[in-house]
């Protein structure tokens, strides 16, 4: 039978053969446990690289595209962090080992109290998450220095470009839904935008609007 340990080993091992290389970024991944936001019936596949439902008709990414991801954003110690698509919450519980302060917004009131309520059972009180249209990013807390997207997009949102600090960056996979899409790279500089794709990546199409479910 194979030791919690052991399952942690394999699950490391996993990210570094995917390109995982940011030490900051895996020991911030093996700080989070994946195993707390994965429940019912799937709980037992945590540690595997794939990606599982919750709640909502939503799934939590598979963990090699987190870190990926992660990785790309380059976040720093005094960052201030949007993430766009809260989920099951454990993107956001990996960029608050990172990062001064995490925003993360998700369109489905459920999935926030419940990831709310896993930051607070694992103490970590420098994330928020707030129910809204992530596809607007959170105006009122603008600007971040570091934005990230959870789900594809056609187009790079203007809403998320423009809350971009000076010298910040905004990551997401960005093509059609159903295909593989380019994980991009948007940095503002001197008040203008550029693009940089960093490779292919498959992931759930951002839903623009917010949940009537309660």
């Amino acid at each position: 039978m194979t030791t919690a340990a052991e399952r942690k080993m394999q699950f490391l091992f996993a990210l570094r053969s995917k390109g995982v290389t940011d030490t900051r970024v895996l020991t911030a991944m093996e700080r989070i446990d994946r195993g707390d936001f994965v429940r019912g019936l799937f709980s037992g596949r945590a540690y595997e690289d794939m990606p599982l439902p919750i709640s909502c008709g939503q799934t939590i990414s598979q963990p090699s595209v987190v870190a990926l991801m992660t990785q790309a954003l380059n976040v720093q110690p005094r960052d201030k962090v949007l993430e766009v698509g809260t989920g099951s919450g454990y993107q956001a519980a990996i960029l608050s080992q990172l990062a001064r302060r995490v925003y993360t917004v998700e369109r489905y009131r459920r999935l926030v109290r419940d990831a709310q309520k896993t930051f607070e059972k694992l103490g970590l009180t420098n994330v928020t998450a707030i129910a809204a249209d992530g596809s607007h990013g959170l105006p009122e807390q603008a600007p971040f220095d570091r934005i990230i997207v959870g789900g594809s997009c056609d187009v790079v949102p203007d809403h998320l470009e423009d809350q971009l600090a000076e010298g910040g960056s905004l990551i997401l996979p960005l093509g059609p839904p159903g295909k593989p899409q380019q994980l991009t790279r948007v940095t503002r500089k001197d008040g203008a935008t550029t693009r940089e794709q960093l490779g292919e990546i498959r992931i759930a199409p951002l839903v623009k609007g917010r949940s009537r479910q309660i």
